[in-house]
């Protein structure tokens, strides 16, 4: 069942990689929507579910620390890359900034992988109602995943492979927990950090590059549906 509902969100994630891939031309459209709904990820599931998880060993505050401390991390990680980045364009191996990214949205899809697979420890019914929520927003996932190798200039063949590697990181993570045991504790602590990465990477690299972009209020109307979509459907998924 685990493998199955992981396959799923596989297929998703693709299906959203390759829609993005597909509208190339209208990157300033797609970086608009993938920024409202990396943000989107991070308020409404990844926030949320760290402070539901570690309830019993962290208080609200504490999480929410965690994920400024995530947001300060990609913020001196991201500086780092810039000048990195630059160094590589010089030697053509440019969109090092893009493939750090898709590298944390990986890590994000590889802990939803772990979540789902904890979830059924629990409770087969708690483990569905997860693995729904993970389905509807891998879209989005594969969409962002595609968008910031664009937006970092990397190449088709760079997008894919992160794509794949996005794809099928929740199937690794769901089937790591046949070996291992991680804390609701420490699970809790990983998903606010990679919180404070999406809100790093959405409010503080993906906008500001759409922005760039004309029509902006089109672009502007993209990021607001990014954050709707991604707020229905987790509303959706919860409903059942």
């Amino acid at each position: 069942m685990i493998i199955l509902i992981c396959t799923a969100t596989l297929i998703f994630t693709f299906l959203g990689g390759y829609f993005a891939l597909s509208l190339k031309s209208r990157l300033h459209l797609i970086l608009g929507f993938s920024a409202g709904a990396v943000i989107g990820v991070a308020f409404f599931d990844l926030l949320p579910a760290a402070m539901e998880i570690s309830a019993k060993y962290c208080s609200p505050r504490e999480i929410a620390s965690i994920t400024g401390l995530g947001f300060i991390l990609y913020f001196l990680i991201d500086w780092g890359l810039i000048f990195l980045n630059a160094l590589a364009r010089k030697n053509n191996h440019g969109g090092l900034r893009g493939s750090i990214a898709a590298l944390f949205l990986s890590v994000h899809s590889f802990l939803d992988g772990v979540t789902i697979g904890l979830a059924f420890r629990v409770s087969p019914k708690i483990g569905i109602l997860i693995a729904l929520a993970v389905i509807i927003h891998d879209i989005a996932d594969g969409i962002n995943t595609t968008s910031v190798i664009i937006k970092g200039k990397g190449s088709y063949r760079t997008a894919v492979i992160w794509l794949a590697i996005n794809s099928v990181a929740p199937i690794i993570g769901a089937v790591s927990t046949f070996f291992f045991r991680l804390t609701a504790e420490t699970l809790g602590i990983l998903l606010a950090l990679v919180s404070g990465f999406f809100l790093y990477l959405g409010a503080s690299d993906i906008v500001p590059e759409s922005r760039l972009h004309q029509p902006r209020l089109q672009t502007l109307l993209m990021t607001l549906l990014g954050i709707f979509v991604i707020f229905v459907a987790l509303r959706i998924a919860s409903a059942f």
